[in-house]
């Protein structure tokens, strides 16, 4: 762990926001953009196939859509269906894989060089190579609408959830405000104020009844349909800690490993000023159920600006404004990876590879593997290896040989000793 350099996964030609990946396909799909200013930067989403080649990852550009002049600054999926944040909208995006190919042109006919009816593989951060030809389904994106979500003066939608059964759709916007979508009708269904200022985070529970939001206004709230059902308070039990000294960053709910049916929140509490000598960052684990704070640990002074579960429950990630990553445990909020300044820059949106087959074939051997991505431009896997286990049997069996050696050594250097 610490300062030493990941390799670039991939390298867009815009800043990156955000980063997702399809459970069913594996697709890594990221976007951001240079925004509305005429700075010659553009706007897009791309889709990117991921592989495991002899140890290492590498990723290919697989489709490029082109979202001027708005920048996608997050989203969320929903099956095929991208919900991405641009302004005050939330644009809804349905994507294929079509495995069709058009048939090649002979030379000489309309113009054509025989290559141009394939799509060329293009490696992350190089040019298309002339002559290779990708094989893999052709992707398609179509656009289905979109829905105004936020109605601030400077609006900007600043996040985006669906419920695990795809049947709502959840945005915070920088007007405090909570909108709870009909998907896919869209139909508005709740619309309410959360909190004073923006909303940071927010996350949806498995059952969809309870939303947890977090807003700039020191507040976690949890929320069943527009009602307050309980306001968190993550330093109760830590008394030297004024009441707002620390603002709540993001929030995540995630599957306990050997628990079935029970449920865990996680967030993330930051300083809200910055000082010469910054204090450290926390992060709290709670009861999904009755949410009481479980555990409570500090993670670095680093300024933490995203969070991220895997499919377990089992792994946490953070990005931080100085562009490190690490990757936690959730059991004891430890920390298991570390790698500090990974981009340049701040660290914008992070997503574990799937527990999918898609996701399995991607990891291999691996325990683990986060993405991240930065307004640097730059897409990153951070991977957790394997860690080795040794049989109960084999560790006995070991001891007896050591005691045994240490009476055979004995006995050598002391005759008549034992």
């Amino acid at each position: 762990m610490g300062k030493y350099k990941v390799p670039d996964l991939y390298r867009a030609p815009f800043p990156l926001y955000t980063v997702r990946v399809h459970r069913d396909t594996g697709l890594v799909i990221t976007a951001g953009g240079g925004g509305a200013s005429k700075t010659g930067i553009k706007n897009g989403v791309h889709f990117l196939r991921v592989e495991l080649v002899e140890g290492q990852f590498s990723a290919s550009l697989a489709h490029s859509f082109d979202t001027d002049p708005r920048a996608t600054m997050n989203l969320a999926l929903g099956d095929n269906v991208i919900a991405a944040g641009q302004d005050t909208s939330c644009q809804l995006l349905r994507f294929r894989e079509c495995s069709d190919k058009p048939e090649a042109k002979p030379p000489g006919k309309g113009g054509g060089d025989g290559r141009g009816a394939h799509r060329r593989k293009i490696q992350a951060g190089s040019d298309s190579t002339p002559g290779t030809h990708d094989d893999s389904p052709q992707i398609t994106v179509e656009t289905l609408g979109e829905v105004q979500t936020d109605f601030s003066p400077d609006g900007l939608q600043k996040c985006v959830q669906f419920s695990v059964d795809h049947s709502l759709l959840v945005t915070g916007g920088a007007d405090g405000h909570v909108r709870v979508w009909e998907f896919p009708a869209m139909k508005k269904k709740l619309d309410f104020k959360a909190h004073d200022g923006e909303i940071e985070d927010l996350d949806i529970i498995q059952d969809s009844k309870q939303i947890v939001t977090v807003g700039r206004d020191f507040k976690c709230c949890v929320w069943q349909n527009d009602q307050l059902a309980t306001a968190l308070r993550w330093n109760e039990n830590m008394p030297n800690i004024p009441e707002k000294m620390y603002r709540y960053q993001a929030c995540r709910f995630a599957k306990v490993e050997d628990q079935p049916d029970a449920l865990r929140l996680y967030t993330v509490q930051i300083p809200h000023k910055r000082d010469r000598k910054p204090p450290p960052c926390y992060l709290t684990k709670w009861d999904g159920s009755n949410f009481l704070p479980l555990l409570t640990r500090p993670c670095g002074n680093e300024v933490i600006s995203c969070l991220a579960v895997s499919d377990s429950g089992t792994f946490l990630g953070l990005g931080m404004v100085t562009g490190s990553v690490a990757i936690y445990i959730s059991f004891s909020l430890q920390k298991l990876y570390y790698v500090q300044e990974a981009h340049g820059i701040v660290v914008t949106g992070l997503a574990f590879l799937p527990d999918t087959k898609q996701g399995l074939k991607i990891l291999g051997d691996n325990e683990a593997a986060m993405l991240s991505v930065a307004v640097d431009s730059r897409c990153k896997m951070h991977v957790l290896p394997s860690r080795r286990t040794f049989p109960v049997w084999l560790v006995l069996l070991l001891c007896a040989l050591m005691v045994i050696f240490v009476i055979l050594l004995l006995q050598h250097a002391f005759p008549g000793l034992i």
